[in-house]
């Protein structure tokens, strides 16, 4: 069979990430940090999972001769990077060297993944947002994305590694637990409606299969040329409009309201151009409405 590995198997992109390629014939080993069960993993598509840093080292003793590498491990979190900014630099800056030197001295035919963030555009001048729009960042975990983009584009461009890049916008779906969604329907749920922010941030919401979809299209166009795409859906929606959905969804009376401060590090708007992307034959398939229906099922039935 043919093999892939997926570093930060464990998190929510990354255990999408590797189910996706199972399904598309890949033989799937997970590094990282998470404690699951073998059968969970295994549900996950993952014929072997190996908890560990991400090193030149590990890489060497679990990866194998990956065919795809998709570079999950790091942190997600802009909060987490304004509180912990080395920590979010090692997660996210080290393991990609890591894991772009594995490539380059043992792994020379592998296809190189980076999940990036729209984050890195930071505030952007006008919307929907290009790839070729000025990098901009405004938190650590931008700054880190972007640094993380550079050594994947330097190591195409100067060793003939293939490698893509996918920006995504913000990633929903079943079993996040944290974030908006999450937040979101446990304050309302627990009477509580006030909120962060304006409300009237907007956001481009991809549901993390749709996400996982264009991880696997990515490792088949990456190339020296290192392409890059926008991960989203190409529609911004406004906080107070999911906060209100789930509202909906969740039949719960309370009317939310929002404070008027904007949350440091937090641009105002993301909406993605995806023109590249649907270029490589992908498109997203889950509306967000249904999207949503979703999570706030699975959050009554599952995660209360």
């Amino acid at each position: 069979m043919k093999q892939a590995a997926v570093l930060g198997a464990a998190g929510f992109v990354g255990r999408h990430a590797a189910r996706a390629l199972a399904l598309a014939g890949y033989d799937v080993v997970g590094i990282g940090h998470g404690s699951w069960l073998r059968d969970e993993w295994r549900e996950w598509g993952l014929r072997d999972w190996h908890v560990a840093d991400i090193s030149l080292e590990t890489l060497l003793t679990y990866a194998g001769e990956p065919e795809i590498l998709v570079q999950c491990a790091g942190s997600g979190s802009v909060a987490f990077s304004m509180t912990h900014p080395a920590q979010d630099f090692r997660r996210s800056v080290d393991s990609t060297l890591a894991a772009l030197d594995f490539v380059r001295l043992h792994a020379p035919d592998c296809r190189f993944v980076l999940p990036s963030s729209a984050a890195v555009y930071g505030s952007a001048e006008q919307m929907p947002i290009t790839v070729a729009d000025r990098l901009r960042p405004e938190s650590p975990y931008g700054v880190h994305k972007k640094i993380a983009e550079d050594l994947c584009r330097s190591y195409a461009r100067t060793f003939g590694i293939r490698a893509a890049i996918v920006r995504l916008f913000s990633v929903y779906g079943l079993g996040l637990r944290k974030q908006l969604l999450w937040d979101a329907c446990m304050k309302l749920t627990q009477g509580e409606g006030r909120f962060a922010g304006t409300g009237e941030e907007l956001r481009d919401w991809l549901e993390v299969q749709d996400a996982a979809a264009l991880l696997v299209a990515a490792g088949e166009r990456a190339g020296p040329g290192c392409p890059i795409v926008n991960g989203g859906t190409g529609h911004a929606v406004s906080v107070r409009a999911i906060v209100e959905g789930l509202r909906q969804e969740l039949g719960v009376s309370i009317d939310p309201a929002f404070s008027g401060d904007r949350r440091e590090g937090d641009p105002i708007g993301y909406q993605a151009d995806i023109t590249e992307a649907r270029a490589w034959g992908w498109s997203p398939q889950r509306p967000l409405t249904e999207g949503l229906a979703a999570y706030a099922s699975w959050f009554i039935n599952e995660a209360r």
